[in-house]
């Protein structure tokens, strides 16, 4: 019988959860929310992220975004998506801590509503007090590798490099800092690296896993796609050959052609293939 990829890996751990997907999936942008249940399902992800000053979580079930995520399949993610201060997304947290009954926050705070560029110093202080508060956060920064180690000295659950601007499609635009992160505060704090932001196409996803990163978190990616339920499968796919490929170990690239078949021993000439010659 032929493994599955969930055979040949082992499960994603983030602070006291387990994951077999290691796709993180948003609930933005979508055209419906009848669309969003359907990719969030065709992209096998276990864990979705809700921005809670942006969508409405009460009301008839049309209005309520939970009525279409199904939580005995996916654990809530929220995060604090629009937050331009520290205080301001602290509060965030908490309102969201009530209204879920969640300790998990994806924590984002953004200097500017042009670039949405984490802002370094709220970001640190939101952090040490939220993490202080016992939530576990899981906490959105740029690839700087000094501020990556900054975030995991706070101890929180996950540092979030991201790939590029968020809703940018540009992928990975550094994957050096990204392997530096990985080859420090990853292997120093024991923490698990999610790439998130910036994601357009599958082939971005398999790139930041082949790098060697934990996880991705993404959502414009799926939701602003043409086909949003075709790439939802193509993430899926990407996350899941990119992992693979990591832990496979790839061949080292070489200037020169090197043979697939042995070239030592006997040749057999034309002639030799033409019987009775």
């Amino acid at each position: 019988m032929t493994a599955t990829a969930a055979e040949l890996d082992t499960p994603l751990k983030v602070g006291k959860y387990t994951f077999n997907s290691r796709l993180l999936v948003g609930t933005g942008k979508y055209a419906s929310f009848e669309l969003m249940r359907d990719c969030l399902a065709a992209s096998g992800t276990e864990c979705v992220t809700v921005a809670v000053r942006r969508v409405k979580l009460d009301g008839t079930r049309e209005e309520n975004l939970l009525s279409f995520v199904d939580e005995s399949k996916y654990k809530i993610l929220p995060n604090t998506a629009g937050c331009f201060t520290a205080e301001d997304a602290i509060r965030t947290a908490h309102l969201s801590r009530e209204a879920l009954g969640t300790e998990l926050v994806k924590l984002e705070v953004l200097a500017d509503p042009t670039t949405l560029l984490p802002e370094p110093i709220g970001t640190l202080e939101a952090c040490g007090k939220l993490v202080k508060e016992g939530f576990t956060v899981l906490v959105y920064t740029s690839d700087d590798p000094v501020m990556a180690r900054r975030l995991a000295d706070l101890g929180v659950a996950s540092v979030m490099p991201a790939g590029s601007p968020i809703g940018s499609g540009q992928g990975v635009l550094n994957p050096n800092n990204i392997r530096i992160i990985l080859e420090t505060v990853r292997e120093e704090y024991k923490l698990p690296i999610i790439v998130d932001a910036g994601v357009g196409t599958a082939s971005d996803v398999t790139i930041a896993m082949e790098l060697g990163a934990d996880g991705v978190l993404l959502n414009t990616g799926i939701a602003h796609a043409q086909d949003p339920l075709r790439m939802a499968v193509a993430m899926k796919a990407g996350i899941e050959a990119g992992r693979l490929a990591y832990l496979a170990g790839r061949i080292p690239r070489k200037l020169y052609a090197n043979a697939s078949s042995p070239m030592e021993g006997r040749i057999a000439s034309a002639k030799d293939s033409i019987p009775g010659e």
